[in-house]
């Protein structure tokens, strides 16, 4: 089963949350954690690999805090968990160094790369501010799904 790790949830929570606070200024990490019921230590360090990625600011003092380093519009989900857990790999065999006792008899390398880079798309194209907003409606959903279903089907 894929499925993101614990770390990349909460970066992905605390990126929607200082989006969604971005009027009120900087947010501290335990404001977020707190808000989230998010381990506060591994909220800080999760939230300063976001900033050596370029994609937080942090400010401190009293009135320190975290911030968006870009517009939510501009910053994509995939970057986000790239920041926190590096490649995305649904299998070691996508690397370019990547290889296995299979790796001469393997028929499915290609198409998991080719879902691999399918992913990786999905993810480039959802931002920190469309999951900020709220669907307007089941509809909305249902087309959204049934493309991202269309973008991992494998021909």
């Amino acid at each position: 089963m894929l499925k993101l790790t614990k770390k990349a949830d909460y970066g992905l929570m605390a990126m929607k949350h200082l989006a969604e606070h971005a009027h009120e200024g900087s947010c501290s990490a335990k404001d977020v954690a707190d808000t989230y019921g998010i381990p506060q230590e591994a909220l800080a360090k999760i939230l300063q690999r976001l900033v050596k990625a370029g994609l937080l600011q942090s400010q401190h003092g009293t009135n320190g805090g975290y911030t968006l380093a870009r517009n939510a519009g501009k910053i994509s989900a995939f970057e986000v968990i790239r920041a926190i857990d590096g490649p995305l790999l649904i299998t070691s065999c996508v690397t370019i160094k990547g290889e296995c006792d299979q790796v001469d008899r393997c028929n499915i390398r290609e198409p998991l790369r080719v879902v691999n880079q399918r992913i990786e798309d999905v993810l480039r194209r959802i931002t920190i501010l469309e999951m900020k907003e709220e669907p307007a409606d089941d509809r909305e959903i249902r087309k959204n799904s049934a493309k991202n279903e269309e973008l991992v089907t494998i021909r």
